[in-house]
């Protein structure tokens, strides 16, 4: 494993030999801030290419926008994002997220997102079934505000490098990300990609494999060269 002690981690170290590792993320997918508020949402507990194929089905049912989810049947919505799983409680939850648009902004989103992003962060947190990682993932990602976002890859992939212990919750884990690392949101997105990367690749739950993993290497080696 890498050389990543807790006394001595430095994010910007990390963000470097990823970079060079994976190049541009071009990460979070998506063809509109809409699409990707509600892949945030989609994607809690499942895997991503089930979230493609529940925003597909929306796409292809004229569902794919703000307006039309907003006047949607419930039991219509849930069944479109069926593949992403937990569906009716995911369509709950996307309802919860386009009332409150609704009542905020009268549905306009980019006058959503205009606001800073303490507002937005709290207004995304008074949604019911809206938690930090997905609050933080539209907040960075759709409304591009420079915040990082944590998740489990991110935590597992910390925890087993001893950075962190269990003890760390998701607000001291961000912030010893952004206390690392330039004020600069496309390194916040990449590096944040890149450790969804790396758990999915390598430091899966179950069965990790190291072989040939990125922070196999030596952090300062690769910084310095």
């Amino acid at each position: 494993m890498a050389i990543i002690l807790t006394d001595s981690f430095d994010p910007l170290d990390l963000y470097h030999v990823l970079f060079k590792a994976y190049g541009p993320s071009l990460w979070w997918p998506g063809d509109s801030p809409f699409e990707i508020m509600l892949g945030a949402v989609l994607t809690q507990n499942t895997a991503w290419t089930n979230v493609e194929k529940a925003i597909e089905n929306l796409r292809t049912h004229d569902m794919l926008g703000l307006d039309a989810i907003h006047h949607a049947d419930l039991d219509d919505l849930a069944a479109l994002i069926r593949p992403s799983g937990y569906y009716n409680i995911k369509a709950g939850r996307i309802r919860n997220l386009t009332q409150k648009i609704v009542q905020v902004s009268q549905g306009r989103l980019d006058e959503f997102f205009s606001m800073d992003l303490d507002m937005l962060r709290s207004t995304l947190l008074d949604v019911k079934g809206v938690g930090k990682e997905t609050a933080d993932s539209i907040c960075c990602y759709a409304a591009d505000k420079q915040i990082f976002v944590i998740d489990a890859y991110t935590r597992r992939i910390l925890e087993r490098h001893k950075v962190i212990d269990a003890s760390w919750g998701y607000d001291d884990i961000r912030q010893l990300f952004e206390q690392g690392l330039p004020r600069d949101l496309g390194v916040y997105k990449d590096l944040h990609a890149y450790m969804v990367f790396l758990g999915k690749d390598y430091c899966r739950k179950k069965m990790p494999c190291c072989d040939g993993c990125p922070l196999e290497i030596d952090i300062a080696a690769v910084t310095a060269s």
